[in-house]
């Protein structure tokens, strides 16, 4: 018997998926292409454009931030058509693990799934802790409100170059310097969209909305302010002066943190009123928005300022202040508050829905991960859970170190729906494809190189990171998982007994 045929890869057809659809207690089919484009933009926009283009563009790119976000818009754009594709064939919620589930066997499906519990939980509370900065930024510029600082930090933090965990200190307003205790506000925004989320998908779309027209106009403001503040001579250099080409590559690599959030899209694949089309509109409309507006914004900020005097906590907003546009600043940390409340909001709408999928399959405990409530049909457990763990880890954990991990995390699962594609076209050629991704396998092979590429430039120590996560990851599965899941056990209940 060949590596393949063990029970660790057993496969679930695609047909035996969209059967499913049917069974039990599914979610409501509410969304459509504006909806699920927002949803899109909503995850997108947040700490990735707001918090780490300032530092890509001080440590490793400089102008040519506006090739990194380059470079990682087409990454992105190969592995959109590939999701496209499946979301379009597999309409269930579950993304990329539905997708390697029908492709690539249980194991791989598992690796996937458990790599996505990474993406959404880290990078949720990575905004979270993202948003508290902005919020004290907002109530210091336009109240003259301060929060306390020690309700403000994680009680500690990792130093990057020593490779050391240390207590965080702070510094109060007499001067005095005390031991931060928590992230109060990220706590409070975290329960305030958790809310949200139990009560329903069309309320949650519909804040996303509102959160997402406000954040795309102070973008649209930014640019155009900004505009009559450029100075050409900041361009050059335009790379890196240490850098050179290679932080290029060096800054997609990281600046691909921004982009984490469109392929959530495919996650609410079964709440889509017509998924056969609205999700390929969704997440190419997502890319396409937010690649313009990437752009835009990498081009202005490099050139209002040198980019060694960036801000690397809140670029934009200090650099409007620089110019002592002090309403300006204002108006845009109000904006940046409502696009990071939509990021944080879709993140966390998303991550029940992988958790929800591999519950229904018995990798989790289905009575926790799998329950649909009643009357708002949304799975409020998972929901719940999502909100305490990216609360507690957002209020006391130093997650600064953790964003490269999100985005080779996020590379990852690119990678593995890319090769989904590929091998359901050979193995299942005549299944209908509401959407095709244009010139398989060249496109599934150039979105594997991309993204393989900028994995490669995010270093040793996040690969190590990754390793750690998913060997934990496999003794969940070796230890729960697999003696659980639902298709072994249909697989052992076809076997005739004597």
């Amino acid at each position: 018997m060949g590596w393949f045929s063990s029970s660790l890869f057993r496969r679930k057809d695609v047909a035996q998926l969209i059967g499913e659809m049917n069974d039990g207690d599914r979610l409501n089919r509410r969304l459509g292409p504006l909806a699920l484009t927002g949803l899109g933009v909503g995850a997108t926009i947040g700490t990735g454009l707001y918090v780490q283009t300032g530092f890509v563009a001080r440590e490793f790119a400089g102008p040519s931030l506006v090739l990194s976000f380059l470079l990682a818009a087409v990454g992105c754009g190969f592995a959109a058509l590939c999701y496209s594709e499946l979301a379009s064939m597999v309409p269930v919620a579950g993304s990329a693990y539905t997708y390697a589930y029908a492709t690539l066997g249980e194991l791989l499906a598992w690796v996937i799934g458990w790599d996505l519990i990474l993406e959404y939980a880290i990078g949720s509370s990575v905004v979270a802790a993202g948003w508290s900065n902005y919020l004290d930024a907002l109530l210091r510029h336009v109240l003259a409100v301060s929060i306390d600082p020690r309700l403000q930090s994680a009680p500690w933090d990792f130093d990057v170059q020593r490779g050391v965990f240390f207590l965080r200190s702070v510094t109060l307003p007499d001067g005095q310097t005390a031991q931060a205790w928590c992230n109060l506000p990220a706590v409070f925004i975290t329960a305030a969209v958790t809310v949200i989320l139990v009560i329903g998908i069309r309320e949650s779309a519909g804040f996303n909305a509102a959160m997402v027209l406000l954040n795309i106009a102070v973008i649209l403001t930014v640019v155009g302010i900004g505009a009559s503040y450029l100075e050409p001579r900041n361009w050059r250099p335009f790379l890196h002066e240490e850098k050179g080409w290679s932080g290029v590559a060096e800054g997609a690599g990281r600046i691909f943190f921004a982009y984490i959030g469109f392929d959530s899209i495919s996650t609410h694949a079964e709440e889509a009123r017509r998924p056969q089309r609205d999700l390929a509109i969704g997440i190419m409309g997502a890319l396409t928005i937010c690649t313009v507006l990437y752009v835009a914004v990498a081009a202005v900020l490099t050139g209002m300022i040198p980019y060694g005097q960036i801000d690397i906590n809140a670029p934009l907003a200090a650099a409007l202040h620089a110019k002592g546009l002090t309403f300006a600043g204002g108006l845009v940390t109000l904006g940046i508050l409502a696009g990071m409340t939509s990021s944080l909001l879709v993140g966390n709408l998303s991550q029940p829905r992988i958790l929800l999928a591999m519950a229904r399959d018995g990798l989790l405990p289905q009575g926790l991960f799998a329950a649909v409530h009643p009357r708002f049909k949304t799975p409020w457990k998972a929901t719940i859970v999502v909100g305490v763990v990216v609360a507690a880890a957002a209020a006391l954990a130093p997650l600064g170190f953790l964003a490269d991990l999100v985005s080779i995390g996020t590379l990852f699962a690119f990678i593995v729906v890319s090769v989904a594609v590929w091998i359901l076209r050979i193995t299942d050629p005549d299944m209908p494809r509401p959407f095709r991704a244009p010139m398989v396998p060249l496109v599934a092979t150039l979105s594997m190189l991309v993204n393989g590429y900028m994995m490669f430039h995010l270093g040793p120590e996040n690969w190590l990171r990754l390793l750690v996560w998913l060997v934990l990851g496999l003794v969940i599965y070796f230890g729960y998982s697999r003696r659980h899941s639902a298709l072994r056990s249909r697989a052992l209940e076809a076997v005739p007994r004597l």
